[in-house]
Protein backbone atom coordinates (compact mmCIF):
# COMPACT_ATOMS: atom_id res chain seq x y z
CA UNK A 1 0.00 0.00 0.00
CA UNK A 2 1.30 3.44 -0.92
CA UNK A 3 2.41 5.53 2.05
CA UNK A 4 0.68 8.91 1.94
CA UNK A 5 1.87 11.33 4.61
CA UNK A 6 -1.35 13.38 4.54
CA UNK A 7 -3.34 10.30 5.56
CA UNK A 8 -0.90 8.22 7.61
CA UNK A 9 1.01 10.98 9.42
CA UNK A 10 -1.79 13.44 10.14
CA UNK A 11 -0.46 14.36 13.56
CA UNK A 12 2.77 15.65 12.00
CA UNK A 13 1.55 17.17 8.74
CA UNK A 14 -2.17 17.91 9.02
CA UNK A 15 -2.84 19.55 12.42
CA UNK A 16 -5.95 21.59 13.13
CA UNK A 17 -5.97 25.36 12.64
CA UNK A 18 -5.59 25.90 16.36
CA UNK A 19 -2.53 25.29 18.55
CA UNK A 20 -1.65 21.89 19.95
CA UNK A 21 1.26 20.10 21.60
CA UNK A 22 3.11 17.52 19.52
CA UNK A 23 6.27 15.44 19.91
CA UNK A 24 8.13 15.17 16.60
CA UNK A 25 10.60 12.27 16.23
CA UNK A 26 13.87 12.22 14.30
CA UNK A 27 13.56 12.24 10.51
CA UNK A 28 15.97 12.17 7.55
CA UNK A 29 16.26 15.11 5.16
CA UNK A 30 17.99 16.54 2.14
CA UNK A 31 18.86 20.10 3.29
CA UNK A 32 20.15 23.36 1.86
CA UNK A 33 21.16 26.40 3.92
CA UNK A 34 20.61 29.93 2.71
CA UNK A 35 19.95 33.54 3.52
CA UNK A 36 17.63 36.12 1.99
CA UNK A 37 14.12 36.86 0.79
CA UNK A 38 12.24 33.64 -0.06
CA UNK A 39 10.37 35.51 -2.80
CA UNK A 40 13.59 35.87 -4.82
CA UNK A 41 14.97 33.53 -7.48
CA UNK A 42 17.62 31.97 -5.21
CA UNK A 43 14.99 30.32 -3.02
CA UNK A 44 13.16 28.99 -6.09
CA UNK A 45 16.41 27.35 -7.18
CA UNK A 46 16.82 25.81 -3.73
CA UNK A 47 13.33 24.31 -3.97
CA UNK A 48 14.03 22.94 -7.43
CA UNK A 49 17.24 21.19 -6.34
CA UNK A 50 15.59 19.60 -3.29
CA UNK A 51 12.69 18.27 -5.33
CA UNK A 52 15.05 16.95 -8.02
CA UNK A 53 16.79 14.86 -5.37
CA UNK A 54 13.56 13.74 -3.72
CA UNK A 55 12.00 12.56 -6.96
CA UNK A 56 15.25 10.85 -7.95
CA UNK A 57 14.90 8.72 -4.81
CA UNK A 58 11.25 7.92 -5.47
CA UNK A 59 11.84 6.98 -9.13
CA UNK A 60 14.79 4.66 -8.48
CA UNK A 61 12.86 1.43 -9.16
CA UNK A 62 11.79 2.79 -12.56
CA UNK A 63 15.45 3.46 -13.32
CA UNK A 64 16.35 -0.17 -12.65
CA UNK A 65 17.45 -0.07 -9.01
CA UNK A 66 15.28 -0.80 -5.98
CA UNK A 67 16.94 0.08 -2.65
CA UNK A 68 16.63 -2.35 0.24
CA UNK A 69 13.47 -1.61 2.19
CA UNK A 70 11.96 0.50 -0.59
CA UNK A 71 8.20 1.13 -0.51
CA UNK A 72 5.93 3.28 -2.64
CA UNK A 73 5.18 6.67 -1.14
CA UNK A 74 4.16 10.25 -1.81
CA UNK A 75 7.12 12.65 -1.85
CA UNK A 76 7.15 14.67 1.36
CA UNK A 77 6.43 18.43 1.35
CA UNK A 78 8.96 21.22 1.38
CA UNK A 79 9.90 22.47 4.85
CA UNK A 80 11.87 25.42 6.12
CA UNK A 81 13.53 26.22 9.44
CA UNK A 82 13.66 30.00 9.75
CA UNK A 83 15.77 32.39 11.80
CA UNK A 84 16.67 36.09 11.56
CA UNK A 85 20.09 37.70 11.42
CA UNK A 86 21.05 39.37 14.69
CA UNK A 87 21.22 42.87 13.18
CA UNK A 88 17.60 42.60 11.99
CA UNK A 89 16.09 41.63 15.34
CA UNK A 90 13.90 44.21 17.03
CA UNK A 91 13.08 46.15 13.87
CA UNK A 92 9.51 47.38 13.48
CA UNK A 93 9.19 45.65 10.12
CA UNK A 94 10.51 42.23 9.07
CA UNK A 95 13.53 42.54 6.80
CA UNK A 96 13.11 39.48 4.59
CA UNK A 97 16.59 39.92 3.14
CA UNK A 98 17.93 39.15 6.64
CA UNK A 99 16.14 35.82 6.95
CA UNK A 100 18.36 32.79 7.53
CA UNK A 101 16.95 29.41 6.56
CA UNK A 102 17.47 25.72 6.09
CA UNK A 103 15.16 24.38 3.39
CA UNK A 104 14.58 20.64 3.38
CA UNK A 105 12.50 17.71 2.21
CA UNK A 106 12.11 14.64 4.38
CA UNK A 107 13.22 11.26 3.01
CA UNK A 108 11.84 7.79 3.78
CA UNK A 109 13.58 5.65 6.38
CA UNK A 110 15.16 3.37 3.77
CA UNK A 111 17.38 6.23 2.55
CA UNK A 112 20.87 5.76 3.99
CA UNK A 113 23.83 8.16 3.85
CA UNK A 114 25.38 6.01 1.13
CA UNK A 115 22.17 6.00 -0.94
CA UNK A 116 21.75 9.75 -0.49
CA UNK A 117 25.30 10.34 -1.72
CA UNK A 118 24.64 8.16 -4.77
CA UNK A 119 21.47 10.11 -5.54
CA UNK A 120 23.25 13.47 -5.25
CA UNK A 121 26.00 12.27 -7.61
CA UNK A 122 23.43 10.91 -10.06
CA UNK A 123 21.50 14.19 -10.15
CA UNK A 124 24.79 16.10 -10.58
CA UNK A 125 25.54 13.94 -13.61
CA UNK A 126 22.16 14.65 -15.22
CA UNK A 127 21.53 18.19 -14.04
CA UNK A 128 24.59 20.20 -13.14
CA UNK A 129 23.64 22.92 -10.62
CA UNK A 130 25.93 24.87 -8.31
CA UNK A 131 23.63 24.30 -5.29
CA UNK A 132 24.08 20.53 -5.49
CA UNK A 133 27.55 21.03 -4.01
CA UNK A 134 25.95 22.46 -0.86
CA UNK A 135 23.27 19.82 -0.25
CA UNK A 136 23.44 18.05 3.10
CA UNK A 137 21.81 14.77 4.09
CA UNK A 138 21.17 14.15 7.75
CA UNK A 139 18.69 13.82 10.58
CA UNK A 140 16.82 16.40 12.64
CA UNK A 141 14.51 15.96 15.62
CA UNK A 142 12.14 18.72 16.71
CA UNK A 143 11.00 16.93 19.87
CA UNK A 144 8.38 18.68 22.03
CA UNK A 145 6.70 21.48 20.08
CA UNK A 146 3.68 23.72 19.71
CA UNK A 147 2.18 23.65 16.23
CA UNK A 148 -0.90 24.62 14.25
CA UNK A 149 -2.12 24.85 10.67
CA UNK A 150 -1.97 28.42 9.41
CA UNK A 151 -4.50 29.10 6.66
CA UNK A 152 -3.87 32.21 4.59
CA UNK A 153 -0.99 34.30 3.21
CA UNK A 154 2.52 33.86 4.60
CA UNK A 155 2.58 37.52 5.63
CA UNK A 156 -0.28 36.81 8.08
CA UNK A 157 1.70 34.18 9.98
CA UNK A 158 2.54 36.53 12.92
CA UNK A 159 -1.12 36.37 13.97
CA UNK A 160 -0.95 32.57 14.19
CA UNK A 161 2.35 32.70 16.05
CA UNK A 162 0.78 35.07 18.59
CA UNK A 163 -2.05 32.57 19.09
CA UNK A 164 0.50 29.79 19.53
CA UNK A 165 2.45 31.82 22.07
CA UNK A 166 -0.71 32.45 24.15
CA UNK A 167 -1.50 28.73 24.06
CA UNK A 168 2.06 27.87 25.04
CA UNK A 169 1.81 30.03 28.16
CA UNK A 170 -1.62 28.62 29.06
CA UNK A 171 -0.13 25.12 28.90
CA UNK A 172 2.58 26.21 31.38
CA UNK A 173 5.22 25.85 28.67
CA UNK A 174 7.77 28.21 27.21
CA UNK A 175 9.23 28.63 23.76
CA UNK A 176 12.88 27.60 23.75
CA UNK A 177 14.02 29.44 20.61
CA UNK A 178 12.82 32.09 18.17
CA UNK A 179 13.73 29.72 15.34
CA UNK A 180 10.62 28.11 13.86
CA UNK A 181 9.66 25.50 11.27
CA UNK A 182 7.22 25.87 8.40
CA UNK A 183 5.82 22.96 6.35
CA UNK A 184 4.29 23.97 3.03
CA UNK A 185 1.24 21.79 2.47
CA UNK A 186 -0.18 23.82 -0.43
CA UNK A 187 1.21 24.34 -3.93
CA UNK A 188 1.51 28.12 -4.28
CA UNK A 189 1.20 27.80 -8.07
CA UNK A 190 -2.29 26.34 -7.74
CA UNK A 191 -3.63 27.83 -4.48
CA UNK A 192 -5.02 31.29 -3.78
CA UNK A 193 -3.10 33.11 -0.99
CA UNK A 194 -6.10 33.11 1.35
CA UNK A 195 -6.33 29.30 1.08
CA UNK A 196 -2.67 28.41 1.56
CA UNK A 197 -2.04 25.78 4.25
CA UNK A 198 1.22 25.97 6.20
CA UNK A 199 2.12 24.04 9.33
CA UNK A 200 3.80 26.38 11.84
CA UNK A 201 5.86 24.87 14.63
CA UNK A 202 8.27 25.98 17.35
CA UNK A 203 10.12 24.03 20.01
CA UNK A 204 8.91 24.32 23.59
CA UNK A 205 9.46 22.87 27.03
CA UNK A 206 7.45 22.61 30.23
CA UNK A 207 8.13 25.57 32.49
CA UNK A 208 9.83 24.68 35.75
Amino acid sequence: MKHEWKKQEKEIYMPRNKPEVVTVPEYKYFMLDGRGNPNKEEFSEVIGVLYSLSYAVKMMPKKGFTPEGYFDYTVYPLEGVWDLAEEARGLDKLDKDSLIYTAMIRQPDFVTEELAADVINSVKHNKLHRLLENVRFGTLMDGLCIQMMHIGPYDDEPQSFATMQDYCEKMNMRRTSMIHREIYISDTRKTAPEKLKTVLRFKAEVSS
